[in-house]
């Protein structure tokens, strides 16, 4: 079986899972820990990125040139962006775009990265079958949605921002990392798929709920990642 390379951006996005993993060795690269070994029956490698675009490309163009995985999963937490979709929910991409790239004075549409030939990220579709599956056996107690994931170097806390965003992508959840990660997964033709739990709401009462609902919110995520290893 092929290696499948897990991001998370912060620490307590993937403790639980490097816990979880056997015949682990760990590569630091970049100022990122590395850690190689067995997630699930499943070769894996989980890795802290660190917070924003530029971290998550980087980790994700050494999981492709020093690990050579055949798929990267990004797990964390978001702001929510549609009304139906509570804090605790996840999301799954459908695709993902930068929200705060902006070449329209050179006839780019919002979130376009001048000269490349996309403005969205497609996120592998069977990666996202299978995440849906299981994530419903596993957290049956929350609802999960399938839809694009917007991504700047912005932590969304007011209503103005977030309606912003909506407009301008119609994503269903806003984070830091998720768009990068497709960018690297699209240059270097990988599946990828983010797997996002809500952990605010991405308007003025995002400074409270965060750091309330955080911790939950990744108990879902790692629950989901945990067990789609088991059958990738």
């Amino acid at each position: 079986m092929n290696t499948i390379g897990i991001i998370g951006a912060m620490e307590e996005e993937v403790a639980i899972l490097k816990e979880k993993m056997s015949d682990v060795t760990v590569l630091e690269k970049a100022g990122m820990e590395f850690y190689k070994g067995t997630l699930g029956g499943h070769p894996a490698v989980v890795v802290r990125s660190g917070i924003g675009k530029v971290n998550a490309g980087i980790c994700t163009q050494i999981l492709a040139d020093l690990f050579q995985v055949e798929a990267v999963i990004n797990t964390g937490v978001a702001g929510s962006l549609k009304a139906e979709i509570n804090i605790g929910d996840i999301v799954l991409s459908t695709d993902t775009m930068q929200h705060d790239v902006d070449a329209r004075e050179f006839s780019y549409p919002l979130g376009q990265i001048p000269r490349m030939d996309t403005l969205t990220f497609p996120a592998d579709e069977a990666l996202r079958a299978a995440a849906l599956k299981v994530c419903r056996e596993v957290n049956p107690e929350i609802q999960v949605f399938e839809g694009r994931v917007a991504s700047g170097d912005q932590f969304v806390a007011d209503k103005e921002t977030k309606d912003k965003i909506i407009a301008n992508t119609q994503a269903y959840c806003t984070e830091m990392e998720g768009a990068a990660i497709g960018q690297a997964a699209y240059l270097n033709k990988i599946p990828y798929l983010v797997i996002r739990a809500i952990s605010d709401k991405a308007d003025d009462s995002a400074h409270v709920d965060y750091p309330t609902f955080e911790r939950e919110a990744i108990r879902h995520t790692v629950n989901l990642v945990e067990n789609m290893m088991k059958v990738l």
